[in-house]
């Protein structure tokens, strides 16, 4: 038996003083790494073969002391990994989290609530639908609009696929269409493969210059396919690409499936929450048009992962797409049948019938902060965004890409004398000697073809002054890169 573990009076239990001196070290863990994570790098990784030297164990028959196990994750599980709560994380889609809704994590796992249906937890599922009201609200949405927490915006797409595939077209039928540009994120490629939808069924129309989706090459190509015999039923639009955060036409695209009898899905998983800043809310004018949108609360509103949610303008479409049929045999929710009525079950308007209350840390942050500092921290991202922009174009060596818009911006080294292949060579180089250094991490996307740096520094803990050093490291590892390149010509 492991000394700091109790003779068990029952399997798998602890003593007051032993949960105590736990919950206090790990208490402790947590509260370092916020004050810590700073001096940190924002990157780490080890090799598989380290990995397994130091982590792989055969399953274990005995006790392991806790303290020891506390220790084994401080020093090599936490140590190597991807800080995407680091200020100085700038790549992908960061993720700032915030100790309160930290502490609404561990409230939600020690008390195990059973989120699914009303009659095991109405209070929880009430938080859960006031929170859904604020978004909801947020958003411009009628107040016949609701939703649900998910996992994330994979999920959260994937579903809303589902209720607009059972709304507009009654189920499955392999002539169906959705299109979306050719800069939607991959989840939902991938949700409509799962689903079922071939590859014909799934169309990635062109973006303008602004890496927008193009309204009439979309008319187009609903055009044609309804002349081959095609039923186009749904059309995603982007609130904020991970790529650019380019937010497509929507009032345009609005107007045009209204014409055409189409479901509006708006994939705002990275930039709807931006709605609660009133520049945010500028660029996102027509959101509310959507008869769903997705968004992601771990992502610009400051949320540990994973925590997602999905918004439909007729919530009760959301049952018609979720119910569970007579003929599934479901004898074990027979007790909660007869107690449904006009209570909201969230298995009725999702997949999960078991799921968390995930929603408890958005609940508990938003009201200990308010709405005015997650606003404030919103716009950190703005500002930081375009701050980079105005340096990049100062220094005259950086060719913008694509311009500050909704705290992205993505830039190129302009690279006097090399060809355009050096350069895409050199922007990979670049990635890698940031990461190697550790002081910031910025990675590459694709744009028209080509490689291009992509800066997301959207942390509300984020600095001008650190922001300013990355893009000085950027400059002199490119020049560095570039000096090396030209000796060889």
């Amino acid at each position: 038996m492991s000394p700091d573990m109790p003779t068990p009076t029952a399997p798998l239990q602890l003593s007051r003083a032993d949960m105590q001196a736990l919950g206090e070290r790990a208490l402790a863990m947590v509260i370092d790494h916020f004050e810590s994570v700073r001096s940190k790098h924002t990157t780490t990784t080890m090799s598989r073969e380290e990995a397994v030297r130091l982590l792989h164990t055969p399953p274990p028959e005995s006790p392991t002391p806790a303290s020891e196990l506390l220790e084994t994750l401080a020093s090599t599980v936490f140590e190597n990994a991807f800080r995407a709560d680091h200020p100085r994380f700038y790549a992908f889609v960061p993720s700032p989290s915030n100790f309160v809704s930290a502490v609404g994590d561990f409230l939600m796992s020690g008390h195990n609530v059973f989120a699914g249906h009303w009659l095991a937890s109405s209070a929880a599922s009430q938080i859960e639908l006031t929170v859904l009201e604020w978004l909801r609200a947020a958003c411009g949405l009628p107040e016949t609009a609701s939703g649900i927490f998910v996992s994330g915006g994979s999920m959260a797409n994937l579903s809303a696929i589902v209720v607009a595939r059972e709304t507009r077209l009654g189920g499955h039928d392999p002539a169906s269409v959705v299109y979306y540009s050719d800069q939607t994120h991959s989840s939902m490629s991938k949700g409509l493969r799962v689903l079922g939808f071939s590859q014909r069924q799934r169309r990635a129309v062109v973006t303008d210059a602004d890496m927008r989706l193009d309204v009439d090459a979309l008319a187009a190509a609903i055009a044609e396919d309804r002349a081959n015999g095609l039923r186009p039923f749904c059309v995603v639009a982007n609130a904020g690409t991970t790529n650019t955060g380019a937010v497509d036409p929507l009032h345009a695209l609005a107007d045009l499936c209204a014409r055409e009898g189409l479901w509006l899905h708006v994939d705002g998983a990275y930039g709807a929450a931006a709605v609660l800043h009133p520049r945010g809310a500028a660029a996102l004018d027509g959101l509310g048009r959507a008869d769903s949108i997705t968004l992601d609360p771990h992502k610009w509103l400051f949320q540990p992962f994973e925590l997602g949610c999905l918004l439909v303008r007729d919530a009760r479409l959301m049952k018609l797409a979720f119910r569970v049929e007579e003929d599934d045999h479901a004898d074990y929710l027979a007790d909660i049948s007869r107690h449904i009525q006009d209570d909201v079950n969230f298995f009725e308007r999702g997949i999960q019938l078991t799921r968390s209350f995930k929603v408890l840390k958005l609940w508990l942050s938003m009201r200990a902060f308010g709405l005015a500092e997650f606003r404030r921290g919103i716009g950190v991202g703005f500002e930081l965004a375009d701050v980079a922009h105005a340096w990049l174009i100062e220094s005259g060596k950086w060719e913008i890409v694509t311009p500050s818009q909704m705290g992205i911006v993505t830039f190129r080294w302009r690279g006097v004398g090399l060809s355009a292949h050096q350069i895409d060579a050199l922007t990979a180089r670049i990635v890698d000697r940031l990461r190697e250094n550790g002081y910031a991490t910025v990675m590459s996307t694709l744009l028209h073809g080509r490689p291009a740096l992509r800066l997301c520094p959207i942390h509300p803990a984020a600095t001008r002054e650190e922001l300013t050093a990355t893009l000085e490291l950027l400059t002199g590892f490119a020049e560095a890169g570039a000096g090396e390149l030209l000796t060889r010509l």
